[in-house]
């Protein structure tokens, strides 16, 4: 099977049965988004979302978390990977977006890039989640399934060069839900210890690409 045929049968399932697919990360402003997201990395969502409720209510946006010190931001998320270099990030992200910002969440990649814990991945969660653009987050997930589907080659063995791959053969106006497509897939059936292939609609055209599908 052609890649452009493949591309046309996987985005045609997705279309059809998970059209209004959405990030698991619960919130209510951009910034909250933003805050999750960081919090996010290598931690699960579900994890993520008994935390947030909590650091919100003490601090619900830019400007007051810019007041906090990273000891009290970190009581707050003891609980997630990594939370000392978190808390950190986010007082000083809250602190530049204050400053910088006047405490609203920017739209500009660079912008974006220019805050405290913000990486291309989550720069381009915002981006398509928060504002609707045609970005590309590549998480492990996602790295995962599109070498598995053999949506992307061999050759594209980083994020960067798997968001590029992916970007050039996903139509513009599916992009954003090609993210969570890609994620929630991977999160439920194409696991990454093993894959349930036995109840994965997209197995009958799926060429099963296993090594280097993993992210390192």
């Amino acid at each position: 099977m052609r890649k452009e045929e493949r591309y046309e049968k996987i985005l045609a399932y997705f279309r059809q049965e998970m059209p209004n697919a959405a990030t698991e990360l619960e919130f209510v402003s951009v910034f909250q988004l933003l805050v999750a997201v960081i919090l996010s990395a290598q931690c699960t969502d579900k994890r993520i979302n008994q935390v947030t409720p909590e650091l919100f209510r003490h601090f619900p946006d830019a400007q007051t978390m810019a007041q906090a010190e990273p000891e009290e931001v970190y009581e707050l998320i003891r609980s997630v990977s990594y939370p000392n270099a978190k808390a950190e990030h986010l007082v000083k992200m809250s602190r530049e977006l204050t400053a910088k910002h006047d405490g609203k969440v920017p739209q500009d990649m660079n912008a974006l890039l220019d805050l405290p814990g913000v990486g291309r991945k989550t720069a381009n969660v915002i981006l398509s989640v928060a504002f609707g653009k045609a970005a590309m987050a590549v998480d492990t997930h996602i790295y995962r399934v599109a070498h598995r589907l053999g949506l992307v080659s061999k050759q594209d063995n980083t994020p960067y060069k798997v968001e590029l791959a992916l970007t050039k053969h996903i139509p513009e106006a599916d992009i954003p839900h090609a993210h969570h497509w890609l994620l929630l897939h991977g999160r439920y059936v194409c696991t990454a210890r093993k894959p349930h292939c036995e109840k994965c609609p997209l197995e009958p055209f799926c060429p099963k690409q296993l090594e280097g599908s993993r992210l390192e």
